[in-house]
């Protein structure tokens, strides 16, 4: 297993320099796992592509990851399946190695989505598990409203879903895509998770885990966030979206796209 830093990132975000701490803020929501897991199926090997620090990995089966960030695979928690150094667009297995492939917020990393997905499907003879965002539905956060900036790159960065089912339905494979409600105490602080939190995106920590906020041109965020802090302090953001601090949950913008076997 190969440990060593790349030259360049392996996706427009370079985790080596920007990951640190990530595994902090985003733990794994239950829910979202249960759902993770149930697509699944009855699958007992399981390769985690583009795998991050192991979010939604399962404990209950066999799980081999492939992370091609060194300071990701070094925030893997101890007992957590082994990691390989490696990238989605070039798996080192032969076909039908796994019984299901998964991948969690991550296509949007990847150099060549169709090649990556088409190299999912062709280790896994089972489900292929694909959690990420529609882009398109994202613009509808009200956070877009403050950092209108990110909210259009991540249109160019997020791979369209009808993308992702389309290099998934080849092969004569069925897909089927699940909206996944974001709940209002989510542990995974991704940018949606914080709908009824605001306050939350004025903390450095966890801007720095929300990549679409790390990559942007800090002038505008500051400006953005200096609004959103002003709206707050006078009672205008609550005066809009106050509903939602109480709102239990909120079907947004993730996705899971699964592939059957």
């Amino acid at each position: 297993m190969r440990v060593a830093n790349r030259a360049r990132p392996a996706g427009d975000f370079d985790y080596e320099q920007h990951g640190g701490g990530y595994a902090v803020v985003r733990r794994p929501d239950p829910r979202i796992a249960a759902r993770v897991h149930a697509a699944l199926g009855a699958s007992r090997t399981v390769l985690n592509v583009g795998a991050g620090a192991g979010s939604y990995e399962p404990d209950d089966r066999y799980v081999l990851a492939v992370e091609p960030s060194a300071a990701m695979r070094a925030q893997r928690p101890a007992g957590a399946a082994p990691a390989l150094d490696g990238t989605a667009e070039h798996l080192p297995f032969d076909d039908d190695t796994f019984d299901a492939t998964m991948a969690s917020v991550t296509v949007h990393q990847w150099s060549d989505v169709e090649q990556g997905l088409r190299e999912m499907r062709r280790v896994s003879r089972g489900p292929v598990v694909v959690l990420t965002f529609d882009a398109v539905a994202l613009q509808d956060f009200w956070l877009a409203e403050y950092v209108p900036e990110v909210f259009a790159a991540e249109l160019s960065r997020f791979p369209a879903i009808d993308r992702v089912v389309g290099a998934l339905t080849a092969g004569s494979r069925t897909v089927r895509v699940d909206v996944v409600p974001v709940p209002w105490d989510c542990t995974d602080g991704f940018g949606e998770a914080f709908y009824g939190k605001p306050e939350a995106f004025l903390r450095p920590e966890v801007r720095a885990a929300t990549s679409g906020l790390a990559m942007a041109d800090p002038g505008a965020v500051h400006r953005g966030l200096d609004r959103l802090a002003d709206d707050l302090a006078g009672g205008a953001w609550d005066a809009r979206h106050g509903h939602l601090r109480t709102q239990p949950e909120r079907a947004g913008a993730l996705r899971l796209v699964v592939a059957e076997g």
